[in-house]
């Protein structure tokens, strides 16, 4: 069996005599660190300069926003870990949305949304598959792959609908397991964001395939030399990503009761901004699914401050692009520290 350290082992290792004692080198090793402090630092900023910040309508709102982008974010993050890239996610969410609404009017029958619900999902798990395929067979770039099957997707669904919106008449079932309003305007989709968070993290830092994927993302050689099904590993990420852009892309679709094959645009580049903002290495084999759920976190509060503070919605796909460039070159600096590279 593979074993190989996996990023906690190689921040969290210190001294046995003293326990209790961090250093700041130690503490920058662990890959959630600058993400919590970032998302402490931004949430007292926004606390203080803007007190309907803490108003119980601005907090459930903000958890919805963090909840569907941090949800595509988690399976994003899996596949770089594992040495990958996914810029098709975003045309997921639009598609899987739309492949629910559709069936869900369409199969008047009771559950019908459920069925239309797990379909979207099994779409979505197939892109991922295809992606994974175009890559490891075709040998051709992820970015490359990944971007194809965006343009691709939209250009589907713009076919198809010539642009207009589809609105939503399925029963309510699915809507209200996924996105339905609840006690102090709280949704579900605020506790699948939790649940995913949590069980992701338990797999990539608790198991034999999370191990893996550390070591497919790292070392692919080495991984590849030592037994590891450096393909399966891979593919397997390329699903994840997918089938979690679709749900979150189902959990919008509920919550606005119509499709539209504008939804989701840019998504892909904010997930990778939350991911990286997490502590993922764009190089992958070193992230936190913990992190990149923290980036989600701060990407979400960055949106909602500059609505609050009247700043044109605009400015906010510019701050995007300053963190890509900025993450990008933290990266290449964590990479030589951590890696020694």
């Amino acid at each position: 069996m593979l074993i190989v350290p996996n990023q906690e082992e190689i921040a969290h290792h210190t001294d046995k005599t003293t326990p209790f004692k961090w250093s700041f080198e130690e503490l920058r090793k662990i890959p959630e660190f600058g993400a919590l402090v970032a998302f402490l630092a931004l949430f007292i900023f926004f606390a203080l300069s803007a007190p309907q910040f803490f108003s119980l309508r601005n907090i459930t709102s903000l958890l919805t926003i963090i909840a569907e982008l941090g949800i595509m974010t988690v399976g994003e993050s899996f596949l770089i870990i594992g040495g990958e890239i996914d810029l098709s996610v975003s045309g997921v969410y639009a598609m899987a949305g739309f492949v629910f609404v559709t069936l869900a009017n369409i199969l008047t029958f009771p559950f019908g949304s459920l069925l239309a619900f797990i379909i979207a999902l099994l779409v979505s798990l197939l892109i991922g598959f295809i992606n994974s395929q175009v890559v490891l067979k075709g040998s051709i770039p992820s970015f490359i792959a990944t971007l194809g099957m965006m343009m691709f997707l939209r250009g589907i669904l713009l076919g198809i609908t010539g642009g207009r919106s589809i609105s939503y008449a399925g029963d309510r079932l699915v809507p209200t397991l996924l996105t339905g309003i609840m006690a102090y305007r709280f949704r579900p989709s605020h506790f699948w964001f939790i649940a995913i968070v949590i069980i992701f993290s338990f797999i990539l830092n608790r198991t034999i395939f999370g191990n893996r994927v550390f070591a497919t993302g790292g070392k692919k050689l080495a991984a590849y030399t030592m037994g590891v099904n450096v393909n399966r590993v891979k593919a397997n990420c390329f699903m994840i990503s997918s089938t979690l852009a679709g749900l979150s892309g189902t959990i919008a679709i509920s919550r606005f009761n119509l499709a539209n094959v504008s939804f989701g645009q840019g998504m892909e580049l904010e997930a990778i901004a939350a991911a990286v903002i997490g502590g993922t290495l764009m190089s992958g084999g070193y992230g936190s699914i913990i992190g990149a759920a923290l980036g989600a976190g701060i990407m979400g509060m960055v949106r909602t401050g500059l609505v609050m503070a009247g700043v044109p919605s605009y400015w906010y796909n510019a701050f995007v692009g300053i963190i890509l460039v900025i993450a990008a070159i933290v990266n290449l600096k964590l990479r030589s520290t951590i890696l020694g590279e």
